[in-house]
């Protein structure tokens, strides 16, 4: 069992961040936010993914009176992302945003904070006050020559006291590198010096492979010490699998699960059946289900299923002819044609069964 960093406990929409809450999963669009429809038909599709937190980009005031008719058609809460101008912050929190993330020291100055705080205090609205390896402080970049750990921990703090300054105090903080062993060093250190809720995450991961690896060993080493409260898997992908991610990070540390679970061979010469395509279209099917199944994908008939006696169900393909298994006992043989359709099929019947048994009790 990891045991959690006790922290502030602050509220994005309804969504409770840290005190030993649940570790919120998040994303952020690639869309126009003034695109409403655009920006909409991809936050559902995150909903349906598991997303709890979603971010937007406000470039300008049309994007952040937007928001207000975003939020009509979604579910979960939405943060407003800011870049130096206070007058985005304010306008997006006028127009319903449940969150902002600023970095205080680039908006211009105290008075211009202390605008943003009081519209913050007036909505009830927390805000993240982000760091990251690119925008630290030119003097304490002098101090330590480059982004290092104690860099991003000093900058993030001096950016929380702009905002403690002003009696505000409903802050996550979030200081990210690109380079992995940097934000965990970094995370470590900042998690000694307060309470603040901590939001995680490698900045400019990557794409789908190298971003899921980079992100995967930061975060996981933070998350299994206990550091950290919601966080982002950044990938230069469709922020859907970004979701994805997050949710096999935290199921390999047992720490919350959500779907199936699929297990799958990497094949090898006894494999006769196409089985890269096989076990594709059953990951694509088992994402929007919410039952905690394990699911096996195996190439070999022969040994899959005792390899897989574990999964609630499994396939395994042969010359022509394939199986179905259930805890490693063969269920049902079937044409290899016929193999995923009729898989499918039981797998669904599974899950619903399954469902209503946990409605049950």
């Amino acid at each position: 069992m990891i045991s959690r960093k006790q922290t502030k406990q602050i509220f994005v929409g309804d969504v409770a961040i840290g005190n030993n809450n649940p570790i919120a999963v998040q994303s952020m669009t690639n869309t126009d936010t003034r695109d409403v429809d655009a920006t909409v038909a991809q936050i559902h599709q995150l909903e349906k993914a598991g997303c709890e937190i979603i971010r937007v980009a406000v470039l300008d005031q049309d994007a952040a009176r937007a928001i207000g008719q975003i939020i009509e058609q979604i579910t979960i809460p939405l943060i407003a992302d800011i870049h130096f101008d206070h007058r985005l912050a304010v306008a997006a929190m006028e127009h319903g945003a449940h969150g902002i993330r600023i970095n205080p020291g680039n908006l211009g100055g105290a008075d211009k904070i202390k605008k943003v705080v009081a519209a913050a205090k007036m909505h009830k609205i927390s805000i993240r006050v982000g760091v990251n390896s690119g925008s630290v402080e030119k003097d304490i970049l002098k101090k330590y020559g480059h982004p290092t750990p104690e860099a991003l921990v000093e900058s993030g703090l001096r950016n929380v006291k702009l905002l403690e300054d002003f009696g505000f105090t409903d802050i996550k903080i979030s200081i990210k590198s690109s380079d992995a062993l940097n934000t965990i060093d970094a995370y470590r250190l900042l998690s000694k010096a307060t309470d603040y809720p901590l939001h995680l995450g490698v900045t400019e991961a990557g794409g789908l492979i190298g971003g899921t690896v980079k992100s995967s060993v930061a975060l996981g080493i933070l998350l299994y010490e206990g550091i950290g409260d919601t966080f982002r898997i950044s990938l230069t992908r469709d922020p859907v699998e970004e979701i994805r991610v997050c949710y096999e990070l935290l199921r390999s540390l047992k720490i919350r699960q959500r779907g199936p679970e699929l297990i799958s061979c990497p094949t090898c010469g006894r494999c006769q059946i196409n089985l890269f395509s096989l076990a594709e279209k059953v990951e694509h099917h088992i994402q929007q289900m919410e039952t905690p199944l394990k699911v096996a994908v195996m190439g070999c008939v022969v040994n899959g299923p005792g390899e897989a006696r574990e999964a609630d169900i499994g396939l395994a393909g042969g010359n022509g002819v394939g199986i179905i298994f259930k805890h490693g006992k063969l269920f049902k043989k079937v044409a290899e044609e016929e193999l995923y359709d009729v898989f499918v099929a039981e797998l669904d019947a599974m899950s619903k069964e399954l469902s209503a048994k946990q409605s049950h009790y």
